[in-house]
């Protein structure tokens, strides 16, 4: 009878500490979600709440009459897209340019990692600072002041053409601007410029996160600072990096529009229009904004679609996936 009285207690003992233990857990849970809540609301403010947006792309909307008295058209605005050849011609252009941009972008997603470890392997601590400082600071350089270094530059009359003609290199000044020539591996070259250093950040945390004993237990093995790159460091950058590639992938369509819109002129408007700067010339240059919404909305469509492909792919190669 004691016995049976003994197990009762620890019984009851036991389901009162798993409802304190319960209890704690969904205070917990509550204080995350109350910290979780800033970052809601700021995501369905400047995220979601701008979707609303898209319904211009069902009116004929001139501005600065409002919504409520513009002209329901519909889906008139998409057909549009495939009205004519030459829209379409215009369109798939602009299309191949969105992706051309953005494969050499991911093609090169790899020189920030590399660029970080060859930074880590600098051995000077002040030298490397200098390195990384003079890299990184591009990145806070407004695309305005890069196209203003471009033009003192490479202009036809900047310091490169001087330079060439003085030293009888070139008769006649090169056109490095003003011309529709590898018109893309330019731009690549400049955004790469901007944005190494910067890249490279997230390369170096992940560096310093990699476990010293690894690094000692291969050097007593004899391994060489190649090998040590080679089977320690890049192995351990790999996780960060495909989480960087997924994210790129994602935003295949975003090629941002600063960059490509100080750099157009009436010679290159041809290969440099991508698919940012394409909406913006017709909502704010041709005063289409309806039009331009749909073509946005297009974009953000195949955006999504081309995320749920890479997380399709993530999830069968990996066996994780990012959403």
């Amino acid at each position: 009878m004691e016995n049976v009285i003994d197990n009762q207690k620890e019984s009851e003992a036991l389901q009162q500490r798993r409802q304190q233990h319960d209890k704690a857990k969904r205070k917990r849970s509550r204080r995350m979600w109350l910290l979780i809540v800033p970052f809601l609301v700021l995501v369905v403010a400047f995220s979601y709440y701008p979707l609303f947006g898209w319904v211009y792309a069902f009116f004929d909307y001139e501005p600065p009459i409002p919504l409520r008295d513009s002209q329901f058209v519909g889906m008139q605005w998409f057909k549009m897209m495939v009205a004519n050849s030459t829209q379409v011609r215009q369109l798939m252009q602009v299309l191949i340019n969105t992706f051309a941009m953005s494969l050499l972008n991911i093609a090169t997603s790899f020189f920030p990692l590399l660029f970080a470890i060859g930074l880590n392997e600098i051995r000077n601590k002040h030298f490397r600072n200098i390195i990384q400082t003079l890299t990184t600071l591009p990145n806070f350089i407004s695309w305005v002041l890069v196209y203003s270094i471009a033009f003192a530059m490479f202009s036809t009359n900047g310091m490169v053409n001087d330079l060439l003609q003085n030293l009888n290199v070139i008769a006649a000044p090169i056109k490095f601007l003003d011309s529709d020539s590898l018109t893309w591996i330019k731009m690549l070259l400049w955004s790469t410029w901007k944005g190494l250093g910067w890249g490279s950040i997230i390369y170096l945390a992940s560096i310093s996160g990699i476990d010293q004993e690894l690094y000692e237990a291969a050097r007593v093995d004899g391994a060489s600072r190649f090998q040590l790159i080679r089977y320690i460091t890049i192995p351990a950058l790999m996780p960060t990096f495909f989480v960087m590639l997924m994210l790129s992938v994602s935003n295949f369509l975003n090629n941002g529009m600063d960059q490509y819109f100080v750099f157009q002129n009436a010679f290159n408007q041809t290969h440099i229009q991508v698919l940012d700067l394409y909406v913006y010339n017709v909502g704010m240059g041709q005063n289409s904004l309806s039009y331009a919404t749909a073509i946005s909305m297009l974009k953000s469509l195949v955006s999504v679609a081309l995320l749920w492909i890479v997380n399709i792919v993530s999830k069968k190669t990996r066996g994780a996936s990012i959403i």
